[in-house]
């Protein structure tokens, strides 16, 4: 199970508390957005996702992963930098709705078994926007999907689907199914899943913006390739959406 970690630098400008509020890490990753935690997927939703608070909870998340830079060339660091001037501008298109995010840069990792598995990195810039957005949306989301699932979840595993598994072996049940859907991610249809997204979540502004995200192409050896399906793995929001 992926655990999309991914943390806002100290004095990155305004956030979506008051306008010239600088940004600081919290003392603790339990550092909560009162507006955040409200149970609505209402018009306010995208305020919540970029509140201070909120942010600083990302920024957090981003850099305890260490990821590679994304088709931007900015490390960690150095988008830790380039955020202390440029997040305010970000932040106003965000809200704006005028925001694009950049194209994944496509990688490939060997699989277990053979083979290779394809990712997408997303910008550290579009990391934390998408930790960001995880972190309000994940409450919201996840207690309408199934008891029974347990693939990227919070606080679930395939330990946990084992598990499972074995407590209805023992109940006298003698048949286990193992099923994988090929290249799943690579095959998620975008206006299946902005529908089922637009019947939960009323801020458009949310739903433009994750559709931003899937329409956001991938760059492979320096060229951008349009993206008409699919929600690569590699960013904090990708395993939610799939």
């Amino acid at each position: 199970m992926q655990e999309a970690r991914h943390q806002m630098p100290a004095r990155a400008g305004r956030s979506g508390g008051r306008q010239g509020e600088a940004l600081s890490e919290p003392g603790s990753d339990e550092a909560t957005c009162p507006r955040c935690d409200a149970q609505s997927t209402g018009p306010g939703l995208l305020e919540a996702a970029l509140a201070r608070e909120n942010l600083q909870r990302a920024w957090k998340r981003v850099k305890a992963n260490k990821g590679a830079a994304g088709a931007d060339g900015l490390s960690i660091e150095a988008t830790a930098a380039h955020l202390r001037t440029s997040w305010p501008g970000i932040r106003e298109r965000v809200l704006a709705g005028t925001y694009r995010p950049m194209p994944v840069r496509r990688v490939t990792i060997p699989k277990p078994d053979g083979g290779e598995r394809e990712l997408g990195i997303p910008t550290v810039t579009d990391r934390l926007i998408q930790q960001a957005l995880l972190q309000v949306l994940q409450p919201l989301l996840d207690p309408a999907f199934s008891e029974h699932s347990h693939g990227f979840r919070p606080g679930r595993s395939a330990h946990g689907a084992v598990l499972a598994a074995q407590s209805l072996v023992q109940s006298g049940r003698r048949i286990v199914v193992d099923v994988d859907l090929e290249k799943f991610f690579d095959r998620v249809n975008h206006d299946i899943l902005i529908d089922r997204l637009s019947k939960r979540i009323s801020d458009r502004r949310v739903i433009r913006l994750i559709r931003a995200y899937l329409n956001s192409g991938i760059m492979d050896h320096g060229v951008v390739q349009e993206r008409v399906m699919g929600t690569p793995q590699g960013g904090p929001l990708s395993p939610l959406l799939a």
